[in-house]
């Protein structure tokens, strides 16, 4: 069960990064009106609210301290799909950084 829990807390941390897509997406509009007339903004934050729902669940089960530093899990997410779909330029100072912040995680579990 306890293996369930942190495939959950991949998930999470995935819907959270594809959340963060979707609102980048949605900057692009203009004006308030035009803002709440995109979808993005929506697919974006339901997401959110899925992550939140997943996240609450999963604090039911492991410890707090485990738990807020595995999501940084997220900036892993984040960097593939910046290149992936955004076409961001990836540089080694980024790798290394979110590298250094996923190390950090690990040990913490440990």
């Amino acid at each position: 069960m306890i293996y369930l829990n942190y495939i959950l807390l991949l998930i999470m941390t995935l819907l959270g990064s594809f959340a963060s897509f979707f609102l980048k997406k949605s900057s692009s509009s203009n004006g308030v009106l035009s803002l709440l007339k995109n979808i993005n903004l929506y697919v974006g934050a339901f997401l959110y609210l899925l992550s939140a729902i997943i996240n609450i669940y999963i604090l039911k089960y492991l410890p707090y301290s485990v738990v807020l530093p595995l999501t940084s899990i997220t900036y892993l997410w984040t960097m593939i799909i910046s290149l992936k779909l955004l076409n961001e330029r990836i540089t080694s100072k980024k790798i290394l950084g979110v590298l250094c912040i996923l190390m950090g995680a690990v040990l913490i579990i440990k």
